[in-house]
């Protein structure tokens, strides 16, 4: 495969996985974005500039993530492996269940795409598998590869996605804390086993989600409830529980965004009950945390690539 472009210009937005019960399966892509400049170079090095996100603790060689993801799309396709500039742009907030780095992978494979001949060599589909292989599940790649709501799941032929209808009138709202929590350990307080009685119950809300973004608004908080994670994971996040509560007493829909701490929600008029994008004077202090939103209306597409 040959290299036919030598600049790109990438962008990948934000994602919130699980969406309550939809656990390793349900996503959604969120209106906020990393955007990156990629050349292609003639010396082998590799230079990286960052702003924003991550701009004091990322590394700036060829471990950076969008680095090993984009050599690994070349691999992939029998390109050539060349050497590369780099100057992102990182507004996805880190270490608070926001996909940054499901960004980030999707981001290399898609700067790949933008710098090979044939782009459908990297099509979404062949992107999701590369990126699963990095994320270990597909439900924050699915929906920063495809845009909007998705699902996902793996089987014995790999990772799959198809995207959700979601009604125009249901928008989203993400409240970001100031804490971090890493992945792995959300992860490492989930059961090995849960009852049987959870997990039917999730399959019943996680079915019911569907439907109530599809254009059933009014079903939304019920159909955010969770048996599967969220409980589990309150031990090593106490501020989200604590905004969770507070807006579902009001009758709000709310649930963990990813692995959290940030959590989502998902209505209609939501600026009417104060999740407007910005600092959210009325949430200081819920769970001892100080937090801003950023509030989406319309859908938010997936990664997109241009040439320069």
């Amino acid at each position: 495969m040959r290299l036919v472009a030598d600049r790109v210009r990438v962008q990948v937005p934000a994602t919130a996985g699980n969406l309550g019960p939809g656990f390793d399966a349900l996503g959604l892509a969120l209106g906020v974005a990393d955007e990156l400049d990629v050349r292609a170079v003639a010396a082998a090095d590799v230079g990286i500039e960052i702003e924003g996100e991550g701009a004091d603790s990322l590394p700036r060689d060829d471990t950076h993530l969008v680095v090993r993801a984009l050599r690994e799309a070349l691999d992939h396709v029998g390109a050539s492996q060349v050497g590369l500039a780099i100057r992102a742009t990182n507004r996805i907030p880190h270490g608070r269940g926001l996909g940054s780095s499901a960004a980030a992978v999707v981001a290399g494979i898609w700067a790949a795409r933008g710098l090979i001949a044939e782009p459908d060599a990297l099509s979404p589909e062949v992107a999701l598998e590369l990126a699963t292989r990095f994320e270990g599940h597909p439900d924050n790649a699915a929906p920063a590869i495809l845009g909007g709501a998705t699902v996902a799941w793996q089987d014995a032929d790999g990772a799959h996605a198809r995207p959700l209808v979601m009604a125009d009138e249901i928008e989203t709202a993400v409240l970001i804390p100031r804490s971090v929590l890493p992945t792995t350990q959300a992860r490492s307080v989930l059961p090995a086993q849960v009852p049987h009685a959870d997990a039917a119950f999730n399959a019943g809300r996680a079915a019911l989600l569907v439907n109530a973004l599809a254009g059933r608004p009014e079903d939304l908080f019920a159909a955010t409830e969770d048996r599967l994670h969220q409980g589990y994971r309150a031990e090593v996040m106490a501020a989200a529980p604590a905004m969770i509560a507070h807006l579902r007493a009001q009758g709000i829909a709310a649930v963990v965004s990813g692995a959290g701490p940030s959590v989502l929600v998902l209505g209609t008029d939501l600026a009417s009950h104060g999740l407007s994008t910005g600092h959210l004077a009325w949430a200081e202090g819920i769970g001892d945390e100080s937090w801003r939103c950023v509030h989406t209306v319309e859908r938010v597409p997936g990664a997109m690539v241009e040439r320069l």
